[in-house]
């Protein structure tokens, strides 16, 4: 499971220098909602439509940042795990368009869902709406491949992995912080990409 790819291990290295980055480079915008999230992580994430800090290229950019050592550690951890089967099976260009697809796909769901409710949502950075977009794609592609659990080490078929780890993440977070409508958004942008190709005879 961790023989990592040279694709995924290029995805892990951005995504790790960029949090090195957010930590060092103190830049900042000039938008009052920085005050929230300064320096480099402000300007990397996505804001609400209708922010004075949103930009379009935050829909790209926000999936290569994080919030700290966990969120980033988890994420990558993930993406070592499972995104190396399919870099081995779909080949680097079409896992890296499925990648980037259901990474700004999440964002782009949540950004609008949260507009067209009103609500407006708060910043979001991170990966797991790409990473999201990788495990649904592992169960439907592989769903009866057994995988082993770390906590506890138990073996799971992957087609009830996907479910467990969103549930599990969903009944953990007692913060509000974590943006479960991306997770769901890029599962969902996976969902459709894989029936996509299956209809074009692909794989």
């Amino acid at each position: 499971m961790f023989r990592v790819t040279p694709l995924v291990r290029n995805l892990i290295i951005i995504n790790v220098v960029i949090f090195f980055a957010q930590m060092l480079i103190r830049i900042s915008g000039s938008c009052p909602e920085h005050l929230y999230i300064p320096g480099l992580s402000g300007l990397l994430s996505l804001w609400p439509i209708g922010s004075c800090a949103f930009a379009p290229y935050q829909f790209f950019t926000y999936m290569f940042a994080h919030g700290g050592f966990g969120h980033i550690f988890f994420n990558m951890l993930a993406l070592s795990s499972f995104a190396p089967i399919l870099e081995s099976y779909w080949g680097d260009k079409k896992f890296l368009f499925f990648y980037l697809a259901t990474g700004m796909g999440a964002g782009i769901i949540y950004v609008l869902v949260n507009f067209l409710l009103g609500g407006g949502g708060g910043a979001m950075l991170g990966a797991s709406g790409a990473i999201y977009g990788i495990l649904m794609a592992f169960g439907m592609l592989f769903p009866n491949m057994e995988i082993m659990l770390l906590f506890p080490p138990i073996p799971i078929k992957a087609k009830y992995m996907v479910f467990l780890i969103g549930i599990v993440t969903y009944l953990l977070d007692r913060s509000g912080t974590v943006a479960h409508l991306a997770h769901f958004g890029g599962a969902l942008v996976a969902f459709f990409i894989i029936q996509y190709w299956r209809t074009q005879g692909g794989r």
